[in-house]
């Protein structure tokens, strides 16, 4: 494995083009008294966030099925399917998680507010193409745990292999659709609700906190996975160097502020320097993460989900 498996072409790439939720925040304020047009905007917001909310749910729980389907690729051939022959046939693929709660609140996302054309239809697509492929990898997870082709000579195997591929390949394309589209979608969320925070607490300790992990959220978005594990240098470096400029200006907060806990500032000092030291290393390789680069790659991703513990902590407790 190169890195995470949690953002990959799972927390891809190829842009999806999206009306900007603030032009629907927008909508009819002009014309009303601002403290109304204000609460509007708060309210259209929410019902952005609670949407983001259900997709990301349902794309962070159906991640398994890639995990799974990694699984069963790293002991077969694809283009032959099982032998019985490959030496970690006992591997088989891992189970999936019930998601049945998530489907359903997706679903009933598409049809609220705000209307996303783009996104609404991707997400539908999206179930459509899991719920082909999850029942074939549950069955062929019960087969190779219960070490029935033992008993057909791979008959079954053979069998689920060829239904697997063309699902597996039909569901990453629409991940990878969704996750383009979402990134989009989250980035404009992340901009109006800093604006609104701002507009709220000025440059609080919270509003610190938020501008760092949206750009540390930024950089995560350009680290390889096993699908694309070649990194956009100049984008990254561009991610990296937003990300230095936040985590400086959380440092003046602080300088301003003695004695004010950020929870997350000493973690998001430390991986700024780790990500300067792995952007290093992939200009040497001119992007591939493969050689020599993944022990930083892995560690970035284990401290970044360290930080968005962290920084949930700061924002409930931060003044």
């Amino acid at each position: 494995m190169t890195t995470r498996s949690f953002l990959r072409g799972a927390a891809c790439a190829a842009a999806l083009l999206l009306a900007a939720p603030a032009a629907c925040w927008a909508q009819g304020t002009a014309a009303v008294p601002a403290s109304i047009a204000g609460k509007a905007q708060d309210e259209n917001r929410q019902a952005a966030i609670t949407k983001s909310n259900a997709y990301t749910a349902l794309m962070n729980r159906t991640l398994r099925a890639i995990q799974s389907w990694e699984r069963y690729g790293s002991w077969v051939d694809m283009k032959k399917g099982p032998t019985g022959k490959e030496r970690y046939i006992s591997y088989g693929l891992y189970s999936l998680y019930d998601v049945n709660d998530e489907i359903r609140k997706a679903e009933e996302a598409t049809a609220r507010e705000p209307k996303l054309s783009t996104i609404d239809a991707t997400v539908l697509q999206y179930i459509k193409a899991y719920q082909q492929l999850a029942p074939l990898i549950t069955r062929a997870e019960r087969y190779y745990d219960r070490k029935d082709y033992r008993d057909d000579n791979l008959a079954e195997g053979q069998k689920l292999h060829a239904q697997m591929v063309p699902a597996a390949k039909s569901f990453l394309e629409e991940r990878t659709k969704l996750d383009s589209a979402m990134r989009v979608y989250k980035t404009a969320l992340d901009g109006q609700e800093l604006a609104a925070l701002e507009s709220r607490e000025g440059r609080s300790a919270r509003w610190q906190v938020r501008n760092v992990m949206i750009n540390a959220r930024a950089v995560m978005d350009l680290m390889p996975s096993n699908e694309k594990p070649i990194v956009d240098l100049p984008a990254f470096n561009a991610a990296v160097a937003n990300y230095a400029k936040a985590v400086r200006e959380m440092d003046d907060f602080k300088d301003k502020n003695p004695g004010k806990s950020l929870f997350v500032d000493s973690q998001a000092s430390s991986w700024l320097g780790k990500l300067r030291d792995f952007s290093d290393k992939l200009a040497k390789s001119k992007g591939d993460a493969r050689r020599g680069a993944a022990n930083d790659a892995n560690w970035i991703v284990s401290s970044y989900n360290t930080m968005i513990s962290l920084s949930e902590t700061a924002i409930r407790t931060a003044r």
